[in-house]
């Protein structure tokens, strides 16, 4: 176990510094001990199975405050995707008991800003915060095809868009506009969906998936609870942000700020026969059921089975986080 500590009595005093000291063909489990600080570096990990452990959610805090908006000299603004606090790129990568922060502030005024790029398999995170505002956590691959000039520039921008499995465990996310988003299978087990209010009279997307077409699962979670501090009808569930979008929710409980319709199109009409937005027993004031679009679907108990954790991340090796 290596120990990250600011006083200077562990065996690094930054992140990144513990992650440069590893080979970069790793094959053996590492622990990343985190103790409590506020550690502002971005860091980037790139070392096969890693674990990064806190010593206190709450207490130990990796931030960085890179935004969007942010001017650049190559195409005059940062972008979205070079805007992450943490990028994790590699595969079976762990963390716990911490939190990932972009401190840039509201979308409103600075655009785009990432408190974690996730592009790898077999990535597991347990009772972590995500804490940020519009695109708080993106979870690769990037879409094949950007839709504005220069819009996928950053470290993914020209790499094979590989699909991988993302597990979320009582983990807490927050943010406003499509402050989840991307094209993994992700599965969320009693989570925190936290919308932030912005003073619009639409606050707050939560999802903003983009499945790729034919890939079977997209976003799916379980027993997870909506919660924020927008007056009602303000938010919604998700939107597609590509037209394959799949989100699945089971038993989950949202609160009034959620839109009646629940789910939001983003203008794209033609999606509607390609998009899988699908809910099994909501519950609560945000749960109208009776107001979503037919566009959208209301599972069965036999159709709901269909996305247990075990078949959602399974896959051909059958990882079990």
């Amino acid at each position: 176990m290596i120990h990250i500590k600011q006083d200077g009595t562990g065996d690094f005093t930054s992140v990144q510094a513990a992650l440069d000291s590893l080979p970069a063909d790793n094959q053996e489990p590492v622990t990343l001990f985190i103790h409590k600080g506020i550690y502002r570096e971005q860091i980037h990990v790139t070392v096969p199975y890693v674990s990064f452990t806190g010593e206190s959610a709450e207490e130990t805090i990796l931030t960085y405050g890179l935004y969007a908006r942010m001017p650049s000299d190559d195409i005059g603004k940062l972008g979205t995707f070079r805007t992450y606090s943490c990028f994790i790129d590699t595969h079976d990568f762990t963390a716990s008991n911490l939190t990932f922060e972009n401190s840039a502030g509201p979308g409103t005024k600075v655009g785009q800003a990432l408190a974690l790029y996730v592009d790898g398999d077999r990535i597991a995170f347990h009772d972590c915060r995500f804490l940020g505002n519009q695109d708080t956590l993106f979870t690769a691959p990037l879409p094949p095809k950007e839709i504005e000039p220069n819009g996928f520039v950053g470290p993914k921008q020209s790499a094979p868009r590989i699909n991988g499995r993302h597990f979320y465990q009582r983990c807490y996310i927050e943010g406003d506009i499509d402050f989840i988003f991307g094209g993994a299978t992700a599965y969320f087990e009693d989570c925190e969906f936290f919308s932030k209010y912005t003073g619009q009279p639409i606050s707050s997307y939560v999802t903003a998936a983009s499945t790729p077409e034919g890939q079977e699962y997209g976003y799916v979670c379980q027993s997870c609870l909506f919660t924020s501090n927008c007056p009602p009808h303000s938010a919604y569930l998700g939107r597609p942000w590509r037209e394959y979008a799949k989100v699945v929710l089971l038993n989950c409980q949202m609160e009034h700020h959620i839109c009646p319709e629940g789910w939001n199109d983003w203008g794209k009409e033609s999606a509607h026969d390609t998009v899988f937005f699908a809910e099994y027993k909501s519950y609560g004031p945000g749960a109208a059921m009776q107001s979503r679009p037919d566009w959208c679907h209301v599972l069965d108990e036999r159709e709901a089975k269909h996305f247990a954790k075990e078949l959602v991340l399974g896959g051909n090796d059958g990882w079990n986080p």
